[in-house]
């Protein structure tokens, strides 16, 4: 049996020098700094800091160091809402006008449509003067009028579309039903059972320690983020918390700490489609996270982005793993590099290939080349990469984001500087591309020209 222990010991190890090797070449390439715990069955084989929580200051992250969650928070505020539930307080299929009976449309839509994107409210990170707003202290009563009179959409329950105003209205539907603050039903009813001590919900005016500062990676260099004030991401963006507490998180929500076993079924069970996809194996949402099938397995994840964080938790039940990535960096215009970190780390626990990441340096192009690129591609009907060109520069933007810049490696094959991703076009006959390959977050997709 000793012989046994000291065998499993040292795979533990290995996987845990493997991803440390990768990590490692994720800072090496500047895109990444953070804080990281892999466990699996109740054992942690990575917990640990990477690159800097302050650079003016040279203070290291460690597992200790704070983060901004970003939407990570819906997983707890869905909880709220289930905990309620649980109590008779609310009932999830109940029109949102019993608690907020002056809400527009409140009739038309039910807190099932608000826990999963369903409501047809605007997002309110789209709308005008968003950027104004969170440079501002604000009520959530004031934040919520800003998009409460906005027309709907769609129909409530007609389809899919992300929205942080549903999560916002469901933090006043907390507050109004259980007479706490947020915050406060935060702390006494979720993260003080559970010995989550290092979470909560963030104000920028407390002194917290070990708090991560939030970065901008440009391609080139760090910057400081942009100022965000608290008050307005409530429970749909407002938490901050450490990879240990997490981690504790994580397991609560494998035992009746915070949930019943009914309650948890119902939040991880896929409520509508997001994506679907050719092998059957689509994207659903259910309350308060993203339901998929990744590497073969069931996995269940949500991430998050706010000025100078992203973030991302992904559990795979039925292997009792648990992976966290926070970082204290961001990049302008690009997806968060959490994703892929994440997916590499599932790779090597899975035994699955992927890609350490490497230096790339671009080389010298005539400009004209980009001409055959320039033009749309379709990934699927709602996933359209557009590229172009300015000032003999070539950029890519997806639908609804903004562009990034791409730098030739060779005469078809680009890479960005923002983070771990490359695209390689593939030019038919008549001179012009066809198609481009995608690779980003460890997978190879093509989208075709439209």
């Amino acid at each position: 049996m000793v012989e046994q222990a000291n065998q499993s010991q040292f795979s533990h190890q290995a996987i845990a020098d493997e991803m440390t090797a990768y990590l490692q070449a994720c800072l090496a390439n500047r895109y990444f700094m953070g804080s990281v715990l892999v466990a699996r069955a109740g054992e942690v084989l990575l917990s640990a800091g990477y690159g800097m929580a302050n650079l003016e200051h040279d203070v290291p992250n460690t597992p200790q160091t704070k983060f901004r969650l970003g939407s990570i928070t819906k997983q707890f505020t869905a909880t709220a809402i289930l905990q309620l539930q649980e109590q008779g307080l609310l009932e999830v299929h109940d029109s949102i006008s019993t608690y907020l009976p002056d809400y527009p449309n409140g009739e038309q839509i039910t807190i099932h449509h608000l826990l999963n994107h369903t409501s047809g409210i605007p997002n309110f990170n789209q709308l005008d003067g968003f950027e104004q707003t969170t440079k501002t202290k604000v009520t959530l009563d004031d934040l919520i009028a800003r998009f409460s009179h906005e027309p709907l959409e769609f129909t409530p329950g007609e389809r899919y579309r992300y929205t942080n105003s549903g999560y916002m209205v469901l933090t006043k539907i907390i507050e109004t039903v259980s007479g706490y603050s947020y915050a406060d039903y935060l702390q006494h009813q979720i993260l003080e059972p559970l010995g989550m001590f290092d979470s909560g919900y963030d104000r920028q005016e407390a002194i917290l320690p070990h708090r991560a500062s939030g970065y901008i990676f440009t391609g080139e260099a760090y910057q400081n983020a942009d100022f965000v004030d608290m008050s307005w991401p409530s429970g749909a963006g407002g938490m901050y918390s450490t990879i240990e507490d997490l981690y504790k998180w994580e397991q609560g929500l494998d035992t009746d700490a915070t949930l019943s076993e009914s309650s948890r079924e119902m939040m991880f069970t896929p409520k509508i489609t997001i994506r679907e996809a050719e092998d059957g194996k689509g994207y659903y949402h259910g309350y308060g996270g993203i339901i998929c099938t990744h590497y073969d397995r069931k996995l269940l994840y949500h991430g998050g982005g706010i000025d100078g964080f992203s973030t991302r938790i992904a559990r795979y039940p039925d292997e009792q793993v648990s992976i966290i990535v926070l970082t204290n960096i961001d990049a302008p215009a690009a997806p968060a590099p959490v994703v892929s970190i994440a997916n590499a780390l599932a790779a090597i626990l899975f035994g699955e290939p992927y890609e350490l990441p490497k230096g790339r340096q671009a080389i010298e192009l005539d400009p004209s080349i980009y001409d055959a690129y320039v033009g749309q591609y379709e990934l699927d009907p709602d996933w359209i990469m557009t590229v172009t060109k300015e000032s003999d520069r070539i950029f890519t933007q997806w639908a609804g984001e903004e562009r990034v810049e791409i730098f030739p490696e060779s005469s078809t094959k680009f890479f960005m500087k923002v983070m771990d991703a490359q695209r390689t076009f593939v030019v038919d006959e008549t001179g012009k591309a066809s198609h481009v390959i995608v690779h980003q977050n460890g997978r190879e997709r093509v989208a075709t020209r439209g």
